[in-house]
């Protein structure tokens, strides 16, 4: 799947916390030290220090700006125009760019596409007003995974505004007049820059390999121009690497005082047969529609490399994304790997074995007993990185992006410090970066238990857990993993796994975990595998039993009103084991199943006892749980937004009005004319909380109609959640333009196949049960799947309408809301109310539906008038029959 399809993805600021507690830690505790941090959503972002400020400026014009590289500050609006923080009026500043890609076209449809830009000072540009000297910001504009576009803009301040001066790569162009999907943009190859560049004479004119048999674009063979980079050689001369899947990376050199490209001219080859291009240049990376994109070259004159940086896979929370590096002699190449494989692919082949692999998915999951609190620490699909190198002390900075584990698609910028190893490769701090410096290890400090993660150089969505291995005082490795450890000099790392020898460091870092400063290592191995160890905290075996009980209390918490399945956990830390035993394995089984109680039978109480043992101590705790008993089935609410939100039912509290999030105060509902009566109108900058536990089972529908006067990405109509990371919600817009029922935490995307249409009344319904969902669109049936998770666990979720934590608000209207907890409404149900407006009503404990009482009434009296014309009927029969 290739990139340009997602990488409008949302951008969400949302801290996944960490509270913890300590590890033995080696010498500064954390009173002496504890680093702040303020986290930004700044995807793809390229790094610039201007004084003594850092500044990242990333996709959907986003950027930021941090003293310490650990608080970070937005400073720009995203999208806005006129008034855009970067580009000032954004769609007449950038309409040359937008009128071959980006501004509400094909896939972009409904919302802008400027991704990925490269800023850099250039002393050596010509200003309009002859001066010298600018911030360039080379910015991409894309509507389909090829159609793509390369410009730039200037300013003499780096926090702009930037000036428009030229679009100068263009891809995705055919052969002949030819349109994509919602555009109506010309894609043919004159309506790019390249017939101005052979009128020159630039350009000796077009080249037929640019066009398949059929006049589309050879996308296999050339770029998708976007995720432009920019770095001088050590020459002073400039150079630009860009692309992204397709055809591969190319790059080409830029006059400096204009910062247009100096095109080749004629194709060619370079001496190692790679493809010289007369317009897109020279190829350095990937091919073959192949992943790899976010090129990044920085030279090291510590090494005197040139070191490329790509990013593998896809970038969703459930991609592939992860960081790759080659380096050259040349800015040009070839770019090699540890084991000298060329970065430009030899044909359509498996390319996970090419590239040093620098840092993939990982989760160093917590056990029970572990420090802190949570899942872990791990990152999910880090990727689209750049890099600081420090001229003055040679410190090496990377800069990326990353989404989190059990986190869906928020995204965060984080920083990791880079170090060269003893054959000149760089390898990647385990942690973020705090202020740590390489400084001498003592020996005697370094043996004991680790967590260990092994990066391998696979390209897929597999979470790589952290296992424990123990580096001991005698250089043998033990545990998961078997082999030898050696420290060489003051903290070079040699570590032997395997008859592979993994090169690298051993540092002290503050770890988010133990928010101390402890010993981790980080090795690159001849394959160009990367390894991570971080030491552990020694404990008695009573320590580790004494803290697994204090750890079960915070993980089944308030046991007062359990409504479903427990987490029952049989292993804690160093090979602890806990065992259960219910007193009424009937309602909780001692694996933690839960039977609620029938409807009118009353809670259950139930005494569950834990089981702990480590070595020869063993030791026990209970708790006391009440299970509630199911609900009866039935409608719960029933919003109708006449002029006010309160529920006809009168079961439930009226819904109140929040901000641009569900959690914040502010904003403003209206009511305009809906499909029965009025209904709610969201102005993109408000939503409506409702009252909490309005679902608190594992069965239930949704109904309600809804006309959206924009569609943004990922942005809601109907929100519920238990947390942050654990929701379900119903978007207009998902992702490939289509509608979806989507769930977090345990992923689970029900799309439909579709976008409901703006402008129009739509009516949605869903429903659950026990893992089945489907989705309904105007009483169709669009979706069905199973294995739907199981999200509303406690008896107080939240639960909203056109707002969540994250995503911009929804504008339009929402009419008619209704809310059945422990009943999934049939399709023919679903399919009545669409047509006929009749509200199903639910009654008994057998959930069974029935129509609400002005359908009885009709349908009552349709009988009698039956009776009463079959009675007459029958009557003229009768006197039809005499004689």
């Amino acid at each position: 799947m290739n990139k340009n399809a997602f990488k409008r993805l949302l951008y969400l600021l949302l801290a996944f916390p960490f509270s913890t507690s300590v590890f033995a830690n080696t010498g500064v505790s954390d009173v002496d030290f504890k680093p702040e941090f303020a986290n930004v959503s700044v995807h793809d972002p390229c790094i610039i220090k201007v004084n003594d400020t850092f500044y990242v400026f990333g996709t959907h014009i986003e950027a930021a700006k941090s003293k310490d590289l650990m608080k970070w500050t937005k400073f720009t609006n995203g999208y806005k125009t006129p008034g855009n923080a970067l580009y000032g009026d954004l769609s007449k500043n950038l309409a040359e760019s937008f009128a071959w890609a980006g501004e509400d076209d094909a896939d972009c449809k409904g919302g802008f596409a400027v991704w990925a830009p490269q800023i850099l000072w250039n002393p050596y540009y010509i200003n309009k007003d002859g001066t010298k000297g600018a911030y360039m910001l080379y910015y991409s504009v894309s509507s389909t995974y090829i159609r793509s576009a390369i410009g730039f803009a200037v300013s003499k301040d780096i926090e702009g505004p930037y000036e428009y001066v030229d679009t100068i790569i263009y891809s995705g162009f055919t052969r002949d007049e030819a349109y994509d999907k919602n555009s109506d943009v010309n894609k043919k190859w004159t309506n790019t820059n390249i017939p101005s560049l052979i009128e020159k004479g630039i350009l000796e004119g077009e080249n037929p390999n640019w066009f398949n048999k059929d006049g589309s674009y050879n996308n296999a063979i050339y770029p998708n121009a976007i995720d432009a980079n920019l770095f001088f050689d050590k020459e002073g001369r400039l150079w630009m690497t860009y692309g992204s899947w397709s055809g591969g990376i190319f790059i080409l050199e830029i006059d400096k005082e204009t910062g247009r490209p100096i095109y080749p001219g004629k194709d060619g080859e370079t001496p190692d047969g790679r493809l010289i291009d007369r317009y897109f240049g020279t190829k350095i990376a990937g091919g073959y529609g192949k992943s790899g994109e976010g090129p990044y070259v920085v030279y090291h004159p510590g090494t005197d490399y040139y070191y490329l940086y790509v990013t593998y896979g896809w970038l969703g929370a459930n991609g592939e994304y992860n960081m790759r590096v080659f380096r050259s002699r040349n800015p040009d190449g070839p770019y090699v790997d540890s084991l000298g494989q060329n970065a430009v692919l030899p044909g359509n082949i498996d390319h996970s074995p090419i590239g040093n692999k620098l840092m993939g998915h990982f989760l160093f999951e917590r056990q029970e007993g572990d420090p802190g609190a949570g899942r872990g620490y791990g990152y999910v699909s880090p990727g689209h990185n750049s890099v600081y190198l420090d001229a003055e002390t040679g410190e090496q900075y990377l800069v990326f992006h990353t989404r989190f584990p059990f986190r869906g698609e928020a995204h965060e910028v984080r920083v990791h410090q880079l170090f060269m190893n003893q054959d000149d490769w760089p390898v990647v701090a385990p942690y973020r970066y705090t202020g740590e410096t390489l400084e001498k290890i003592d020996r005697n400090a370094i043996p004991g238990e680790y967590r260990f993660i092994n990066h391998g150089k696979d390209i897929s969505k597999v979470l790589k857990k952290a296992v424990t291995i123990s580096l001991n005082e005698d250089g043998t490795i033990s545990g998961a993993v078997s082999g030898t450890w050696e420290l060489v000099g003051d903290y070079y790392a040699n570590i032997t796994i395997d008859g592979h020898t993994y090169k690298g460091v051993f540092l002290h870092q503050w770890t988010e975990v133990t928010k101390t400063r402890d010993i981790t290592f980080t090795a690159l191995s001849d394959e160009g595998k990367t390894i991570w160890g971080i030491k552990s905290i020694a404990k008695s075996d009573q320590q580790i039993v004494e803290t697994i009980k204090d750890e079960l209390k915070s993980i089944l918490g308030d046991t007062s009103a359990v409504i479903s399945d427990l987490k029952l956990p049989t292993e804690g830390i160093q090979g602890a084991t806990i065992s259960w035993r219910s007193s009424n394995p009937s309602v909780i089984a001692e694996d933690g199943t839960v039977r609620r109680p029938p409807a009118g039978s009353g809670n259950a109480n139930v005494t569950l006892t834990a089981t702990i043992t480590k070595g020869d101590y063993t030791d026990t705790i209970t708790f006391e749980v009440v299970v509630l008993e199911e609900k009866e089935p039935q409608l719960v609410a029933h919003y109708r937004f006449e002029g006010d939100l309160s529920d006809s039912t009168g079961k439930k509290d009226p819904g109140t009005v929040t901000g641009d999030r569900i959690n914040n105060k502010g904003g403003t509902i209206e009511y305009r004319e809906g499909v029965v009566g009025q209904a709610a109108y969201f102005d993109g900058n408000s939503g409506i909380l409702l009252p909490k536990g309005l679902i608190s089972s594992n069965v239930y529908t949704v109904m309600f109609w809804v006309k959206p006067e924009q569609l943004t990405n990922f942005t809601t109509t109907f929100f519920g959640a238990t947390t942050p990371s654990s929701w379900v919600s119903f978007v207009p817009l998902w992702m490939e333009s289509q509608s979806a029922l989507w769930s977090g935490e345990q992923w689970y995307d029900g799309v439909l196949g579709m976008t409901i249409p703006l402008n129009e009344w739509t009516h949605i319904a869903f429903t659950v049960d026990r893992g089945q969902a489907n989705v309904y669109v105007n009483g169709e049936k669009k979706f069905s799947g199973t294995g739907f998770p199981d999200v509303f666990t406690t008896p107080d979720a939240v639960f909203g309408l056109g707002v969540n934590y994250w995503d911009p608000p929804f504008k339009g209207l929402i009419d008619e809301l209704l809310i059945y907890d422990n009943i999934a409404l049939s399709e023919e149900m679903v399919k009545a109310y669409y047509q006929s407006g009749d509200i199903p009503q639910v009654s008994g404990p057998s959930g069974k539906a029935a129509l609400n009482k002005e359908a009885i009434i009709m349908v009552l009296s349709v009988l009698l008038i039956l009776v009463a014309t079959a009675s007459g009927l029958t009557l003229w029969l009768i006197k039809r029959r005499k004689p």
